[in-house]
């Protein structure tokens, strides 16, 4: 027993140096994905209206979603004003109904205004079960809120719009996903 709890404090230090170790690049890593992300996004048409006349954004490179009937999802991003980065974001979900599965995505939240930007930075935005985000490739889908996005997408063409200050696109990076659940995001700055 001694031996089991001596190679748990071993790996709880191995751990917490390492997450030290991380945070002092964090930011500069963050920022690096959160732009290679973004660029990613502006290859499509369908974003570049938001690219030019948004407030501002927020990136979120990699979100990670998966479920067996109780899900989640988790990512962390950069908030963009005027195309530079000014803080880190975090992404929080929880679904809860038919959910099996997981995947993951890229997403970009547009903000309309400096109103829908400060909400965001506030920590006052959640997406309910009703609206849904922009799906930039074919088959993909993230179902986000009822105060947040609404929009609609297919292989050829896809139509998205403000809804309360804020716009969803994503990008599908992988897996599979099997999904009928009531689900809604929030979205908070973050430390870097």
């Amino acid at each position: 027993m001694l031996r089991l709890s001596h190679r748990w404090l071993a790996l709880v230090i191995v751990a917490l140096t390492a997450l030290t170790g991380c945070a002092a690049s964090s930011q500069q890593d963050q920022v690096r994905q959160a732009n290679l992300a973004r660029e990613q996004f502006k290859q499509y048409p369908q974003t570049q209206p938001f690219f030019d006349n948004a407030y501002g954004y927020a990136v979120f490179p990699s979100v990670g979603k998966g479920g067996f009937w109780v899900g989640g999802a988790y990512g962390k991003g950069v908030v963009y004003r005027q195309g530079s980065p000014v803080s880190a974001a975090e992404l929080k979900q929880v679904s809860v109904g038919l959910t099996f599965g997981g995947q993951a995505f890229s997403e970009i939240v547009f903000f309309k205004d400096k109103t829908a930007y400060h909400r965001f930075m506030q920590g006052q935005v959640e997406l309910g079960a009703q609206a849904s985000a922009t799906a930039l490739t074919e088959g993909a889908s993230a179902q986000t809120g009822t105060s947040g996005t609404s929009a609609s997408a297919s292989n050829r063409q896809s139509k998205a719009y403000y809804v309360n200050g804020l716009t969803v696109f994503t990008h599908a990076k992988g897996g599979l996903m099997v999904e009928a659940a009531l689900a809604g995001q929030q979205f908070s700055p973050a430390n870097w």
